[in-house]
């Protein structure tokens, strides 16, 4: 190889050698370029992006929510409305407490009498008894001519006839004498419809016989029958003032919507006992439904006596126009009031009100004013029904848990065992 050009190659090679420092920078340089031009398009692209979407669509969005934004002190009105709606689950709370706070027949036997007298509960069963005949009074009832009445008013008028035609009398025919007697009868009983707003008899309400008939049987046994038939006067108090409100204005039976009050139970027979003459037993006080099978319809409310309510069933039988039909379950339904000085009957008066009944079933049948069941009774022009009404009545455990006997809380613990044990 010629010399002069291997010197020429050497000497370009230690040329390279001597910038091959700046071999790195200068590729670095041209990526850098390189990298530069697609960045700047995706840069302006990114930008016009981000204009669109984030500025101006964002950016309206932004302004609208800024327009409907929230006051900074919203949370003061949040914690008024949170506030308030805590006061009204209070209330509730506080109106279904209140609702079972009602005035007793005797502050001397619950929870526990401290007097031993066994003369404590035939006292509590007159009471029961007269507590009875004056809501009868209050609503002027009555019931329909005894059989003493009219055989007085037949007597009567034939003495009267009998001084003045005892001659015409004897050749009167039977058929004739019977229409007179008929005549008797019937001006007898409209005087009776006239005089009353209500037909009602007291021996028609359960526990009203029973203690007329009632034996000390022992001490727990006697409180808890007080017990429960002070419940049981509390629901047909509120039978007869539903009576007494569809009444008012009215002082004839004649007139009157609620013609006849047959009966309040609380038995699994049927209400309608006063059609067999049957008297009300102890099995007709009340007690508490915890199952479908105690009570006295199925219940579509599901309700049953927890661990806080206590549920009873009961059935309330009436005569009413058919135009009162539904105004009657209406107004039976309805709120009422009562008033309440503690449960020791000494404390400030309060009214509080209650609303404690739901009717289940409910039954209509005509009436024929010829039945026997129907003879002496007047009802006026009205067409008129026999409504028969199976009912779910509720009392709050926290309105009167302080004054229910050892022996029924008990009983109630073993029931509820009983049931979950199912």
């Amino acid at each position: 190889m010629d010399i002069a050009k291997l010197k020429d190659i050497i000497r370009k090679l230690n040329f390279l050698k001597d910038y091959s420092l700046l071999m790195v920078p200068a590729v670095i340089g041209l990526v850098a370029v390189l990298l530069f031009i697609p960045t700047q398009l995706m840069s302006s692209k990114l930008k016009k992006q981000i204009v669109n979407e984030s500025i101006q669509k964002r950016g309206k969005k932004v302004k609208s929510l800024i327009k409907n934004a929230v006051s900074r002190n919203q949370w003061k009105v949040e914690r008024e409305y949170q506030l308030a709606f805590e006061n009204d689950a209070n209330q509730i709370a506080l109106l279904a407490k209140q609702s079972t706070q009602r005035p007793l027949l005797s502050y001397k036997i619950f929870p526990e009498p401290k007097d031993t007298s066994v003369l404590l509960f035939a006292e509590f069963g007159q009471r029961y008894r007269n507590a009875v005949d004056e809501l009868i009074a209050r609503t002027n009832a009555r019931d329909c001519p005894t059989e003493a009445e009219l055989q007085k008013s037949m007597r009567s008028s034939s003495s009267r006839r009998g001084s003045k035609r005892s001659r015409r009398r004897k050749k009167l025919s039977m058929s004739r004498l019977s229409e007179v007697e008929a005549t008797i009868m019937d001006v007898l009983c409209r005087e009776k419809a006239k005089s009353a707003a209500v037909y009602a008899n007291p021996a028609d309400l359960s526990g009203y016989e029973f203690w007329e008939e009632y034996e000390y049987t022992g001490r727990n046994k006697a409180v808890t029958d007080c017990w429960y038939w002070q419940l049981a006067y509390w629901i047909i108090e509120d039978v007869v003032d539903t009576i007494d409100a569809m009444n008012a204005g009215s002082n004839s039976v004649l007139t009157s919507p609620v013609k006849r009050l047959l009966s309040v139970s609380f038995s699994s027979t049927s209400s309608n006992s006063y059609r067999k003459g049957k008297k009300t037993t102890d099995d007709n006080k009340p007690s508490y439904v915890f199952s479908i099978e105690d009570g006295l319809a199925e219940s579509f409310t599901g309700r049953f006596t927890d661990d806080d309510i206590d549920v009873v069933h009961f059935r309330v039988a009436v005569v009413v126009s058919t135009k009162a039909v539904l105004p009657f379950m209406r107004q039976l339904c309805s709120a009422k009031q009562h008033k309440f000085r503690g449960f020791s009957g000494k404390d400030q008066e309060q009214t509080f009100k209650h609303n404690q009944i739901t009717i289940l079933e409910s039954n209509t049948v005509p009436v024929d004013r010829e039945d026997e069941t129907h003879k002496l009774y007047r009802y006026g022009e009205d067409a008129v029904v026999e409504l028969d009404l199976t009912c779910e009545y509720i009392f709050n455990k926290n309105g009167y848990d302080e004054i229910k006997p050892e022996s029924v809380k008990e009983s109630i613990k073993e029931s509820l065992k009983k049931i979950e044990e199912k």
